[in-house]
Protein backbone atom coordinates (compact mmCIF):
# COMPACT_ATOMS: atom_id res chain seq x y z
CA UNK A 1 0.00 0.00 0.00
CA UNK A 2 1.29 3.44 -0.93
CA UNK A 3 1.47 6.17 1.69
CA UNK A 4 0.33 9.61 0.53
CA UNK A 5 1.76 12.81 2.00
CA UNK A 6 1.39 16.50 1.18
CA UNK A 7 3.81 19.35 1.66
CA UNK A 8 2.37 22.54 3.21
CA UNK A 9 2.38 24.61 -0.03
CA UNK A 10 0.36 21.83 -1.70
CA UNK A 11 -2.23 22.04 1.07
CA UNK A 12 -2.55 25.77 0.40
CA UNK A 13 -2.89 25.19 -3.38
CA UNK A 14 -5.52 22.54 -2.79
CA UNK A 15 -7.52 24.68 -0.38
CA UNK A 16 -7.66 27.52 -2.92
CA UNK A 17 -8.70 25.20 -5.76
CA UNK A 18 -11.34 23.56 -3.55
CA UNK A 19 -13.16 26.89 -3.35
CA UNK A 20 -13.47 26.91 -7.17
CA UNK A 21 -13.97 23.19 -7.72
CA UNK A 22 -16.26 21.74 -5.05
CA UNK A 23 -15.74 18.11 -6.13
CA UNK A 24 -11.94 18.28 -5.92
CA UNK A 25 -11.72 16.26 -2.70
CA UNK A 26 -13.53 13.35 -4.38
CA UNK A 27 -11.57 13.85 -7.61
CA UNK A 28 -8.21 13.63 -5.81
CA UNK A 29 -9.34 10.41 -4.11
CA UNK A 30 -9.90 8.89 -7.55
CA UNK A 31 -6.40 10.02 -8.57
CA UNK A 32 -5.00 8.37 -5.42
CA UNK A 33 -6.76 5.11 -6.27
CA UNK A 34 -5.17 5.14 -9.72
CA UNK A 35 -1.73 6.00 -8.28
CA UNK A 36 -2.05 3.06 -5.84
CA UNK A 37 -2.05 0.76 -8.87
CA UNK A 38 0.10 2.74 -11.34
CA UNK A 39 2.33 5.24 -9.50
CA UNK A 40 4.87 5.70 -12.31
CA UNK A 41 4.54 8.12 -15.24
CA UNK A 42 2.03 6.98 -17.87
CA UNK A 43 2.10 9.11 -21.02
CA UNK A 44 -0.13 10.75 -22.21
CA UNK A 45 -1.71 11.07 -18.75
CA UNK A 46 1.41 11.80 -16.75
CA UNK A 47 5.05 12.57 -17.45
CA UNK A 48 8.28 12.46 -15.50
CA UNK A 49 9.76 15.94 -15.05
CA UNK A 50 13.39 15.69 -16.14
CA UNK A 51 16.39 18.03 -15.89
CA UNK A 52 15.78 18.90 -12.25
CA UNK A 53 19.21 17.77 -11.08
CA UNK A 54 17.72 15.66 -8.27
CA UNK A 55 17.39 11.92 -7.79
CA UNK A 56 13.73 11.94 -6.75
CA UNK A 57 11.26 10.81 -9.37
CA UNK A 58 8.96 13.81 -9.89
CA UNK A 59 5.88 13.29 -12.03
CA UNK A 60 3.31 15.71 -13.45
CA UNK A 61 -0.23 14.45 -14.06
CA UNK A 62 -1.88 16.34 -16.91
CA UNK A 63 -5.12 14.39 -17.20
CA UNK A 64 -7.30 14.70 -14.10
CA UNK A 65 -11.06 14.27 -14.34
CA UNK A 66 -12.89 16.92 -12.30
CA UNK A 67 -16.64 16.53 -11.80
CA UNK A 68 -16.95 20.28 -11.22
CA UNK A 69 -15.83 20.85 -14.80
CA UNK A 70 -18.59 18.91 -16.50
CA UNK A 71 -18.11 17.84 -20.09
CA UNK A 72 -14.32 18.05 -19.96
CA UNK A 73 -13.53 14.58 -18.64
CA UNK A 74 -9.78 14.21 -18.15
CA UNK A 75 -9.22 17.43 -20.10
CA UNK A 76 -10.16 19.54 -17.07
CA UNK A 77 -6.92 21.51 -17.16
CA UNK A 78 -5.94 20.55 -13.62
CA UNK A 79 -2.33 19.58 -13.03
CA UNK A 80 -0.82 17.59 -10.16
CA UNK A 81 2.89 17.34 -9.41
CA UNK A 82 4.16 14.65 -7.06
CA UNK A 83 7.33 12.87 -6.03
CA UNK A 84 7.29 9.08 -6.10
CA UNK A 85 9.62 7.19 -3.77
CA UNK A 86 9.51 3.60 -5.00
CA UNK A 87 11.72 2.14 -2.24
CA UNK A 88 9.62 3.76 0.51
CA UNK A 89 6.31 3.09 -1.27
CA UNK A 90 5.43 6.74 -0.81
CA UNK A 91 3.99 9.58 -2.88
CA UNK A 92 4.36 13.20 -1.80
CA UNK A 93 2.03 15.73 -3.41
CA UNK A 94 4.01 18.86 -4.28
CA UNK A 95 1.73 21.12 -6.28
CA UNK A 96 -1.72 21.36 -7.84
CA UNK A 97 -2.85 24.08 -10.22
CA UNK A 98 -5.09 24.85 -13.17
CA UNK A 99 -3.31 25.38 -16.48
CA UNK A 100 -5.12 28.71 -16.98
CA UNK A 101 -3.68 30.03 -13.70
CA UNK A 102 -0.13 28.88 -14.29
CA UNK A 103 1.79 27.52 -17.26
CA UNK A 104 4.35 25.24 -15.59
CA UNK A 105 5.22 23.56 -12.34
CA UNK A 106 7.15 25.47 -9.67
CA UNK A 107 10.64 24.05 -10.11
CA UNK A 108 11.94 26.11 -7.18
CA UNK A 109 9.39 24.46 -4.89
CA UNK A 110 10.46 21.02 -6.12
CA UNK A 111 14.14 21.85 -5.55
CA UNK A 112 13.47 23.28 -2.08
CA UNK A 113 11.66 20.19 -0.87
CA UNK A 114 13.58 17.47 -2.68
Amino acid sequence: MIVFEEIDPFKKDFKGLLKKYKTLKDDIEVVQQVLEILPDARPPFSFRIDNLGIESCVIKVKKIACKSLKGNGVNSGLRLVYAYFKDDNKIVFIEMFHKNDKENEDRDRIMNYF
